[in-house]
C-alpha cells in the first residue's frame, strides 16, 4: 500500500505540485507552533522517496519521506479524489489509498516499520558498502540483537502511545484497545478471545520483531561471526593493523582443515613469521584497504608463489558469502530478466523458453552448477 500511495502521488507533476505546496504550508504551520525545529538545511521541501527493488536503505528512505509528508499526502490524494477532471480509475485508486492512509493499522504498522528499520539501516549500510569493515559490521549485528530485544521488552507502549497521537492530529478511529479483537477468521469461528491491544502487541509489534531477530540469529550465528572476525586478521586495512598470527592459524585449523594438510599448517606458520616482516611491514602493501588489492599485489610482487599457503588462505576468505552492493546489482539484474522480459513475452513463447527451463530444472533439484553450463 505504501509504494501504491507513492506511486498515485508521484505519478504526474499536477499532484508533485500540490504535494510541494500542502507540505510547505505544513511546514510553516509547525514552524509558528513550535513543533518542529529550524535552522539550515532542515524544513526541505522535497518528493517523496521512491523504493528501490533490492536496495534496503532506499525502504527506510521512502517510508521516513511519507511520515514527513503524511499530513500533505492526504491532502492530496483528498483532492484528486474530489476531482472532475480525473479519471474514474485514478479517483478510485486515490479512495482506496486515502481509506487505507487513514486507517489506524497502516499508521500502527508505518510507524513500527520506521522504528526497525531505524535500528537495522547503519548494518544495512555497512553491508551495502564497497569494502566492507567486517569487523564494524559484526559490532553492529550485536548492538543491534540488543536494541531490537530493547524495543520489543519496552517499546510497544511508547509506539501505541504516538501512534495514537498521529492519529488524534489527523481524525483517524482509533479502535477501544480493551475491546475484543475480531478479523474474518475469528468473528465466524469465536474461539479466540483476545483484545485489540494484544493482537497489535502481540500478533504484529511482536512478531515482527521476533522475524528480525530470528532472521539475524540465522544469517549472522556464532559461527559466521566467529569466522568473519577471524578473516580480519589478514586484511591490509590500516597498515595490517589487525594482522594476527594466531588468529589466522585459528582461521585454518577451525574453518579451512580439509584445505590445509598438517604439514601445510608447520609450513603456513613459517611463511606468516616471513609474511609479518616482508610484507606487513613492506612500503610496496602500506595503500592497500581490501583482501582484493592484497591479493593482487601479491601477484603482482611475485610473492604470491614465495606465501603460497597464505595466499590460498586469502583466496578462500574472499569467496565468503557476504553480502555487498555486488550482490544486490545481481539480483537486480536477474529481475530484469525474469520479471521485465517475461512480461513482454508472450506466453505461447515462454513455455519453450530457456527461462522456463530453468525453472523447472531447478523446482526438480538439478544441480546447480549443471543449469548454469548450460545456461
Amino acid at each position: 500500500m505504501l509504494s501504491n500511495v507513492v506511486n498515485i502521488v508521484t505519478g504526474s507533476s499536477k499532484r508533485l505540485l500540490e504535494l510541494q505546496i500542502a507540505h510547505g504550508i505544513e511546514v510553516d504551520k509547525f514552524m509558528a507552533s513550535g513543533e518542529c525545529e529550524t535552522g539550515r538545511g532542515l524544513n526541505q521541501i522535497g518528493n517523496l522517496q521512491r523504493p528501490g527493488s533490492t536496495r534496503w536503505s532506499s525502504h527506510f528512505n521512502c517510508v521516513c519521506s511519507l511520515i514527513d509528508r503524511f499530513g500533505s499526502i492526504i491532502i492530496v490524494l483528498e483532492s484528486n479524489n474530489n476531482c472532475s477532471t480525473s479519471s474514474n480509475s485514478m479517483r478510485g485508486k486515490s479512495r482506496g489509498s486515502l481509506k487505507a492512509l487513514k486507517s489506524f493499522d497502516f499508521v500502527f504498522v508505518l510507524h513500527l516499520m520506521h522504528k526497525i528499520m531505524g535500528i537495522t539501516e547503519l548494518l544495512c549500510r555497512a553491508l551495502q558498502s564497497k569494502s566492507i569493515d567486517i569487523l564494524n559490521a559484526m559490532n553492529l549485528v550485536a548492538t543491534i540483537k540488543e536494541l531490537l530485544q530493547s524495543l520489543r521488552d519496552e517499546g510497544f507502549d511508547i509506539l501505541l502511545d504516538y501512534v495514537m497521537s498521529v492519529c488524534e492530529k489527523y481524525d483517524i478511529d482509533i479502535p477501544d484497545m480493551n475491546a475484543r479483537y475480531m478479523d474474518g477468521i475469528r468473528s465466524v469461528r469465536q474461539r479466540d478471545n483476545i483484545s485489540v491491544e494484544h493482537h497489535y502487541h502481540y500478533d504484529i509489534f511482536n512478531s515482527a520483531i521476533d522475524f528480525q531477530l530470528e532472521e539475524l540469529h540465522y544469517r549472522f550465528d556464532d559461527d559466521v561471526v566467529q569466522l568473519l572476525r577471524l578473516s580480519t586478521s589478514l586484511e591490509p586495512k590500516n597498515n595490517f593493523r589487525l594482522f594476527d598470527i594466531e588468529n589466522i592459524c585459528t582461521l585454518v585449523t577451525t574453518f579451512y582443515p580439509a584445505d590445509f594438510g598438517q604439514q601445510e599448517m608447520y609450513h603456513l606458520k613459517l611463511q606468516l613469521d616471513h609474511y609479518k616482516i616482508d610484507v606487513v611491514t613492506h612500503t610496496k602493501f602500506q595503500d592497500l584497504s581490501t583482501l582484493s588489492e592484497l591479493c593482487v599485489r601479491l601477484v603482482d610482487t611475485g610473492k604470491s608463489e614465495r606465501y603460497s599457503l597464505i595466499y590460498r588462505l586469502i583466496c578462500l576468505v574472499l569467496t565468503l558469502p557476504v553480502s555487498t552492493a555486488t550482490t544486490e546489482r545481481v539480483f537486480s539484474a536477474m529481475k530484469l530478466m525474469k520479471t521485465g522480459l517475461r512480461n513482454k513475452m508472450e506466453e505461447e513463447y515462454l513455455r519453450d523458453s530457456m527461462l522456463i527451463n530453468i525453472e523447472r530444472e531447478y523446482a526438480e533439484n538439478i544441480d546447480v552448477d549443471e543449469v548454469i553450463d548450460e545456461f
